[in-house]
């Protein structure tokens, strides 16, 4: 199974997000890897970008919306996981 984990980049957080940063990891990370989860389960053949959007989308949807709208994650990781959602199929 896919475990995604999301790692924020110091140099890019201001001082108040620095201060939080491993929470906001950790929720980004559970919302992330509860949307890849619901994503493997509906997989069915769709191509590796639609499935990285679905990732994304559920993701965001997990977050409440500030943290969401801020949220963009790195965008070979997120392919990484699309892939290994439709290698696993």
């Amino acid at each position: 199974m896919v475990e995604p984990h999301v790692t924020l980049d110091p140099n890019t957080l201001s001082p108040v997000e620095q201060k939080l940063r491993g929470p906001l990891e950790d929720q980004l990370t559970s919302a992330m890897k509860a949307a890849t989860d619901k994503v493997s389960h509906e997989y069915s053949g769709e191509p590796v970008d639609q499935v990285a959007t679905e990732i994304l989308d559920e993701t965001r949807a997990g977050l409440h919306h500030d943290i969401a709208e801020g949220f963009v994650p790195d965008q070979r990781e997120l392919r990484r996981v699309a892939e290994a959602v439709v290698r696993e199929a």
